[in-house]
């Protein structure tokens, strides 16, 4: 899982410092697949240690977790009985969830564009004995055969930081299997129009929920060096659809009384008023002869 926890508040042409150094621009203008694929992958690079020394003890080796509330896929149950399934986790970061689908008696393969964060993955799962198959590749463009999956998840992965989410449904519905499943989390659409803020001034809406257009960090020259992309829940729904997948279900989490810790803007001030994450449990029907087009 990789929600954003370091951006700097998103606000139309302001100016911050972000984790990685200086950050000259940040505000919402268009970013197109290369320039999306280009600075994320390298945010993610570089930023992986920082990342995981922040929040490593809260998603663990092995945990699966939906989001910053802490909902676990033990406790949810969202994928079904995983035993013998054949898994691939779009977005997998460092593969925190594959290992517990490992574990859990599934068949996980792991993906990401971010080597530096397979490679940390890498690294964990010899040392915990659950080595999962990890590719290093674009969501959009899935290195795999038709109909190679039983199931297909995503924990704040991949849908955010690419240009064409679309298009990811597409290549998920295109390796599933008919009747398989496609659950994934994402950052709330709701929380778009509200500042990155976990005090009370992310209480109050400020930019317009129906804009679209991509939140930029850029440095002095202008180049993008960290890109992520909103969708209305209208949005989702429709590429969903579009995929010919089936919308089951729309899971959003409330913040757990007992939860105290805030995570970059999630906070149990606003987790007490505000949905912070969206789950959305996917199928695709039984009787699915075609493929979704990668193109």
């Amino acid at each position: 899982m990789t929600p954003v926890t370091d951006r700097p508040e998103h606000s139309p042409g302001g100016v911050a410092r972000g984790v990685a150094g200086d950050v000259a621009g940040v505000g919402r203008r268009p970013a197109d697949a290369q320039e999306t694929r280009r600075a994320n992958r390298s945010w993610w690079d570089r930023e992986t240690p920082a990342y995981l020394d922040e929040h490593g003890a809260f998603l663990g080796d092995d945990r699966f977790v939906w989001g910053p509330e802490g909902l676990t896929e033990a406790d949810a149950g969202l994928l079904g009985d995983v035993t013998g399934r054949r898994v691939l986790e779009v977005g997998a970061g460092a593969a925190q969830c594959s290992r517990w689908l490992l574990a859990a008696g599934a068949e996980p393969v792991a993906l990401d564009l971010s080597g530096a964060m397979l490679r940390h993955g890498r690294d964990v799962g010899v040392a915990t004995g659950l080595d999962v198959p990890l590719v290093c590749a674009d969501a959009t463009d899935l290195p795999f055969g038709d109909a190679t999956f039983d199931l297909a998840c995503s924990a704040y992965g991949a849908l955010p930081f690419v240009a064409d989410s679309a298009r990811v449904m597409r290549e998920v519905a295109r390796v599933l299997r008919p009747g398989g499943r496609w659950v994934f989390s994402v950052t709330h659409p709701v929380r778009w129009s509200f500042p990155d803020d976990p005090g009370r001034q992310g209480l109050v809406a400020r930019d317009s929920y129906w804009d679209q257009t991509p939140y930029v960090e850029a440095d002095a020259h202008g180049d993008a060096t960290y890109v992520e992309h909103h969708r209305t829940l209208g949005a989702r729904v429709r590429e969903i659809s579009a995929a010919g997948l089936r919308l089951v279900d729309l899971v959003e989490p409330e913040w757990p009384e007992q939860l105290t810790r805030t995570w970059g803007a999630w906070s149990p001030l606003r987790g007490r008023v505000l949905p912070g994450t969206a789950i959305f449990v996917c199928e695709l029907p039984p009787d699915r002869r075609d493929v979704g087009a990668s193109g």
